[in-house]
């Protein structure tokens, strides 16, 4: 195949032979030329008789109305925000643009304000294009746990439809490295299926021990009762000392299918958005490492729980011949606490006076900090 270059040089050479010629002459140089550019026949003609279109710069559609000051200040809000998804940044616009002028770490003209508050979500994956990235995933290190299992009834995906906060789905994320040999840092996720609120919780080895532990020091500081916890079959989990402590503090514990990810597919997601986009994957197994992911996470859940909008699946079907997902607006996990009834006034109040006093700048930068000293110990 002739690359343009050679196309557009020997068009220079039979061009000039091609107009002087009779028409007998000019059917046996067109089939020569079509053969030899793979050209249509039609298409050929066209340039041999008038040369190749010229390009005038000009680009078709419309002028761009989104761009400049509109973008820049786009892109850093998305930066404060987590670099989260249209569909969860644009019902959060008009409430993350209020957070950061009275943290008086946004200041914006009243046509910049009205223009960045009236893009759709289409328009904010297209101006946010270029700047996002791709990446990487690590290893499993789930160990099935065989005590107990028949005790522990298994609850799948479709179980958990759940419209009361307080029954969490719980998982271990290893931060491993290339290689699973040795003691390494984990990090225990616990997310609540109603309201999405999100606990991390650095453990400095993997054992029932710490994870009980964990589950208990964390129930203070949730916004609801724990109800009920549900696993993955790993026996730090599947255990004779978790089991009893939730008959014990009356917390239904319930186990998902061998194999079947997508029974947890709450906190899963969570492992990756939180954890991981956060923290990486590198491998993390000293004192020093685990003491500043203790402060990450101290910061992180009031970022994510206070200023990261989550979708939630209201429907998952059929419809004709189609298979559709309906998800709710966009709500922070504390905007959907503040909208519960079954919660109490005096919970609400004291998140909303923890809530006036959170700055998401101060945050991110603090967080970003941080990361940045435990990827440096990492190495």
């Amino acid at each position: 195949m002739m690359s343009q270059c050679s196309k557009r040089e020997l068009w220079e050479t039979i061009q000039p032979r091609y107009l002087k010629v009779s028409k007998a002459g000019k059917h046996k140089i067109l089939d020569e030329f079509i053969a030899s550019t793979g050209y249509h026949r039609k298409y050929a003609i066209r340039i041999l008789k008038h040369g190749y279109s010229r390009s005038h710069g000009k680009k078709k559609g419309k002028k761009p109305v989104y761009r400049g000051e509109v973008v820049v200040v786009l892109e850093q809000v998305w930066e404060i925000y987590g670099r989260i998804c249209s569909k969860r940044l644009h019902p959060f616009l008009p409430e993350g643009i209020r957070i950061l002028e009275r943290c008086h770490e946004l200041s914006l003209s009243a046509e910049t304000k009205q223009m960045l508050l009236s893009m759709s979500r289409s328009t904010i994956d297209r101006c946010l294009r270029p700047v996002r990235f791709k990446s990487r995933h690590g290893l499993s290190t789930t160990k099935p746990g065989t005590l107990l299992k028949k005790a522990i009834p298994v609850r799948t995906f479709a179980d958990w439809d759940e419209n009361k906060p307080g029954f969490l789905e719980i998982d271990l994320v290893a931060h491993c490295g290339e290689t699973t040999e040795g003691q390494y840092l984990n990090t225990l996720t616990c997310t609540d299926v109603c309201t999405g609120w999100t606990e991390p919780i650095a453990l400095r080895r993997r054992s029932q021990q710490t994870v009980r532990d964990a589950l208990h020091n964390i129930r203070p500081e949730l916004p609801f009762a724990m109800l009920g916890i549900d696993s993955d079959n790993g026996s730090e989990f599947i255990n004779d000392l978790l089991y009893h402590y939730c008959l014990d503090e009356y917390i239904t514990f319930t186990r998902s299918r061998p194999y079947k990810k997508n029974d947890q597919s709450y906190v899963e997601q969570k492992n990756w958005s939180v954890v991981r986009h956060t923290v990486g994957y590198d491998r993390l197994d000293t004192d020093a490492e685990c003491e500043l992911l203790v402060s990450i996470y101290s910061d992180l859940r009031l970022y994510i729980n206070f200023f990261q909008p989550v979708l939630k699946l209201v429907f998952k079907g059929r419809k004709a011949d189609k298979f559709i997902k309906t998800y709710d607006q966009a709500s922070t996990p504390y905007q959907r606490i503040m909208a519960r009834a079954d919660i109490s006034l005096e919970i609400k109040a004291r998140f909303t006076n923890l809530y006036v006093k959170l700055n998401p700048v101060a945050l991110r930068n603090s967080i970003d900090l941080k990361v940045a000293k435990l990827w440096k110990l990492s190495k």
